[in-house]
């Protein structure tokens, strides 16, 4: 890989400020100053410094962010902030897409990266990756609910959706409950509610697969996601 293009992946500084960077010597490869911006280098090999400090390459980038309300889980939008707006200089590199969505209104959980192939395996039907819920419903949960959540229920539009465990947190007139789904229909678990006649009034994501939501992040905050948490989320 060319050296100006290894910093520019890891978000530390344009192709044109590399070659100022070299030329005032503040780039090293394995001790010795970088000859020049478009040198090439091997990554996971070379021991490249900038300013006296060690950068370690990666290949991609995995950030749990605890999306707020009113954000879109989008790239770009026109009208609105996206979880992309949320992202710290420190974390942003180019290609970084929400791998899966959050409706605008929905907080919790969103998983930003720039690994398409790790997003599909984790999107894919197929796999069935399972994510965790926490909801707040207008009116008290039944028996019937329950046990029609476990069966699959059927959307007013005659969609019927995979096997979900509906579980009563603190019951109440407006109840607190965890939801366990095994796919992403469009508005699905707010469709499943009304198809059982109630609404949901506060939607959050806390899990996908096995990695919780991060405690320590306020609404709006993020941080990169460990290699040793990535296994949670698929096993």
């Amino acid at each position: 890989m060319r050296l100006d293009k290894f910093f520019a992946s890891q978000s530390l500084a344009s192709r044109k400020e590399v070659k100022e960077l070299v030329k005032k010597g503040l780039i090293k490869i394995n001790g010795i100053p970088a000859r020049s911006s478009d040198m090439t280098i091997i990554p996971d090999r070379d021991m490249i410094s900038f300013n006296g400090k060690t950068i370690s390459y990666k290949e991609h980038i995995y950030i749990m962010l605890n999306k707020p309300q009113g954000v879109v889980s989008s790239t770009e939008d026109n009208l609105h902030a996206t979880v992309l707006d949320l992202i710290p200089p420190e974390l942003f590199r180019k290609g970084l897409f929400p791998a899966g969505r959050l409706d605008k209104d929905t907080v919790g959980f969103v998983l930003i990266t720039d690994d398409g192939d790790f997003a599909h395996r984790i999107l894919s039907p197929k796999k069935h990756v399972p994510k965790t819920y926490e909801a707040i419903i207008n009116n008290s949960i039944s028996q019937e609910d329950i046990a029609a959540f476990r069966e699959g229920v059927q959307l007013k539009d005659g969609t019927l959706c995979l096997h979900a465990e509906l579980k009563i947190l603190k019951p109440d007139v407006q109840p607190l409950v965890q939801i366990v789904i095994h796919e992403g229909k469009y508005h699905q678990i707010k469709r499943m509610f009304e198809a059982r006649g109630k609404r949901v009034l506060f939607l959050k994501r806390i899990k996908i697969g096995n990695l919780s939501l991060d405690d320590n992040l306020a609404p709006g905050e993020c941080r990169e996601i460990l290699h040793k948490e990535l296994n949670q989320i698929l096993e």
